[in-house]
Formats: C-alpha cells, structure tokens, sequence
C-alpha cells in the first residue's frame, strides 16, 4: 500500500534515485523519540517512504500542513534531519544550508536574502546601484534606457552607525521634518520611534555615543546593539477615512537556476486610530498588525485593520478619481505599475548577489505607501500620476489569518508559491521548457532568466 501510495506522487523532476536518498534517517530514532518525549512532543512515525516536510515556526504553518499533506507527504519534527523534501522555517539556521542538497530538496529563504530584508541591506543595495547606473550614464556614448533614480521611491535614509552619516543628519535635521528611527533588522515594529525635535536627536545622539564609548562595545562587537536608520517620514500619507494605511504586496522568488520572480497582490493595512502626524502615539503611525493588536478595541475593529485590493481599488475610484483626475480602477494599473516596476528594480539590483542553488526559494513582503496629493514629486515619465514610496522589505511576511480579508488572501498566496516553488523546481531539474507555467494565476512574473525556455 506504501508503496502504490508513493508511486501515485509527482516526482517534481528528481530521479527516482534521489527519492531513495530521502528516506535515509538524519539521526538514530531512538535518539529521535527521546527528544520528543523530554520535550513534550507527539512521537512521529518516520517509517514511511516520504517525501517528507519540516516547518519551523507557527506563521503559515497550518497552510504549508495543508498542503504538503494534501500531496500524500508526511511532517517530521526533527530540524536536523537532513531527508526532507521541503523544509519551511521562519529563522535561517546556517546548517540547513550547509547540508542542502542542491536539484533534491526545496528550501525556503535564500541564505543572504538581507540585502533586501534588512533596513541597512536595501539602503545598500540601493545605494550601490544607483552609484553603477551613474557612472554607466556618464561613460556611455548612446542614449541609455530611463531607470528609476533611488530618491523616486525610496525615503531619505542614513545609517546611523555610520560616524559620517550620522553626523550628516544631525547636521541637515530640523523641527520642520519628522524623521523614524528603525532598526535594521527588526520587523513588526520593534525599536522603532520618531524624531521630532532637537531634545529627542540630542538624546539619541548621547546614547550612541555611550554605546561607542563602552569598552565592551569595542572589544565585543557580537553583542553590541543593533544598528539603526533614520528615514525621512512621509508625513502627507493618502489616508483612507481618516486612517494611515499602507500596502503589502509579495516579490516571490520561486526559482534561482533560472531566476523566476514574480509579482503578487497582498493588502491594505489600516491603523485604529486616526491620523495625527503630532501624536506621539506609534499606533496612528505604523500600521502592521502587531502594533494594532495592542488596542483594547483591535477584537472588536480587527477587520477594519484590513482591506481587500478590491476594497481599496473601489475607495480610491469613488473618493478620488474624479477629483484628482485619476485613471478608473487606479490601483490596479498604475499603481500596480509602480509597484511591479519598483520591485524589479531593487530585484535587478542584488540579482548577481543573491546565493543561487536549484530548490532556493523566497517570499519576501513589500510595503508601500502613497502619497496623499497624487502628485508625483520627481515625476517618472512612464508612471503618470500618483507618487509610491517603497518603506521597506522583509523576510518570513506575515502569514497569518487572524481576520477575514486575509483569511481570502493568505492561502492563495501560500499555495501558488508553493505551486510555483515545485513546478519551476520540476522544469529546471528536468531542463523542460519553463513557461506557460500550469500553476500561475495571481502572480505576475517580474523576471526570468529565459522567459521562453
């Protein structure tokens, strides 16, 4: 029965040989069950002939279950078992790409995805394209193809453990401008705050500098505290009934050997509170739902704190269209466009650094932000009007179903990409012809290494 069980699954492309090579166990099963029963785990069976999968982590969990077991493939609970089909993790761990299998195993994340993900990575990225793009311009002899210029969509940034930097802003800050103070590598708004006037730079600035001054600082640097930015705050958001909102979208990296990347749709994220760019209250301010859920009335309001594209699409054709002298259904022309072009963009830019190993693959979540005069202030000649600011870019995006727009939203943005995680995976390993791809339907694709391969 296992084994007309087996056979009934896809091969996504391997040999059979590699799936034999996958049944092997990471570590004695005696030594497995032990650890289960110290830690209060259910024991599970591993006598099966797989494929297996591992999840880290509780964000998506239940839909990456779903799916994998919907395949016939059975979870293990040993992180460092090494006979796994796909392994989904929330926290990189440097052994699992130590023991990867290249063209055998699928594995989410790519291992330096932080020169997207992290507040200081993007700002470098970015920083360093656009020095290449420059000086190509100044050195060509022929017309070059109009590129977005980094100041278009990108806040004003400066790292702030950089003595120069540092003191560059501290020198151009002034009490007519808000600045947030983020650090680099911290998601659901942890550590981030505003800088509104002098006594509040004066004080940051002290504590950088005791935390320089500190020996153990210096001799230590493994401990010492993260590093931080400070970013212009976009202080004239598009407010949606009164409330800061902004848009998360998905840049899926489905393949490496060759580069499929894709565009997904995500949603609108709403603050509780009105807002008031002089409130001191982060809540107005930041919109992810972490921050939100500290709101005693967030049970209550919890689906107002988030808005389909759709919702959205509908609230700018009825509210603004006609005022501003909008395109019909905006969102999903040239605000879309914006998005996707913007993507690509910081896509282009880390292409040749990324790590790339056939059965690599990512999700990363995108916010962006629009401009409440729908006035491009550096205006692209492509985008028309609307003015996107990208905030930031982060790994292991939210996936979690706590309300009923992302209770639509979520599970099909898990399940394509792992669709499209798996069919490019087959295609590569058997050198087929990449597109059409059967299991694209929200997702766009962005970029490919040979778009008719």
């Amino acid at each position: 029965m296992g084994r007309d069980r087996l056979a009934a699954l896809p091969r996504d492309g391997c040999k059979w040989t590699s799936w034999m090579k996958l049944t092997r166990p990471g570590r004695p099963r005696a030594a497995l069950l032990e650890r289960q029963l110290l830690e209060g785990e259910k024991p599970v069976s591993s006598t099966g002939q797989g494929p297996f999968f591992y999840i880290g982590g509780t964000n998506g969990a239940s839909i990456i279950n779903s799916y994998c077991k919907s395949k016939g493939w059975q979870r293990i609970q040993d992180s460092r078992r090494e006979d796994y089909k796909l392994k989904w993790c929330e926290v990189k761990c440097r052994d699992s790409y130590h023991s990867f299998r290249e063209g055998e195993q699928l594995l989410y994340q790519l291992p330096n995805n932080k020169v997207l993900t992290t507040k200081i990575g993007l700002l470098s990225t970015l920083r360093e394209s656009s020095r290449i793009v420059n000086k190509i311009n100044k050195t060509a002899l022929c017309a070059q193809a109009r590129v977005l210029k980094m100041e278009e969509f990108f806040p004003e940034t400066y790292r702030l453990d950089i003595r120069d930097e540092r003191e560059a802003f501290l020198a151009l800050f002034d009490e007519t401008q808000i600045w947030i103070c983020k650090p680099t590598a911290s998601n659901q708004g942890k550590g981030i705050f505003l800088l509104r006037n002098q006594e509040e730079v004066a004080a940051l600035q002290a504590k950088i500098q005791s935390i320089e001054d500190d020996p153990i600082y210096r001799t230590m640097p493994f401990r010492a505290p993260q590093a931080r930015v400070v970013q212009r705050y976009i202080q004239n958001p598009l407010l949606l009934d009164g409330k800061k909102f902004d848009v998360r979208s998905y840049l899926l990296i489905a393949c490496t050997t060759p580069y499929m990347v894709f565009f997904g749709h995500g949603y609108a994220r709403l603050t509780l509170s009105l807002y008031n760019p002089h409130s001191s209250d982060l809540s107005g301010h930041l919109t992810n739902q972490f921050v939100q859920k500290k709101s005693p009335l967030y049970v209550l309001l919890k689906d107002d704190t988030v808005w389909s594209m759709d919702h959205l699409n509908r609230y700018i054709n009825d509210k603004f269209r006609k005022t501003k002298g909008l395109p019909r259904d905006w969102v999903f022309t040239t605000f879309t466009k914006q998005m996707q072009q913007i993507m690509a963009h910081c896509f282009q830019a880390v292409r040749s650094k990324l790590k790339r190993k056939l059965g690599y693959f990512d999700l990363i979540g995108c916010d962006f932000l629009i401009d409440e005069s729908f006035k491009v202030l550096l205006k692209h000649p492509r985008w028309g009007e609307g003015e996107v600011w990208l905030l930031e870019m982060n790994s292991n995006p939210a996936l979690h179903t706590n309300c009923e727009v992302l209770k639509e939203v979520i599970p099909g943005v898990v399940t394509e990409t792992l669709d499209l995680a798996l069919e490019t995976f087959r295609k590569s390993s058997g050198s087929q012809k990449m597109l059409p791809l059967q299991s694209q339907h929200r997702f766009v694709l962005l970029d490919a290494d040979h778009r008719g391969y």
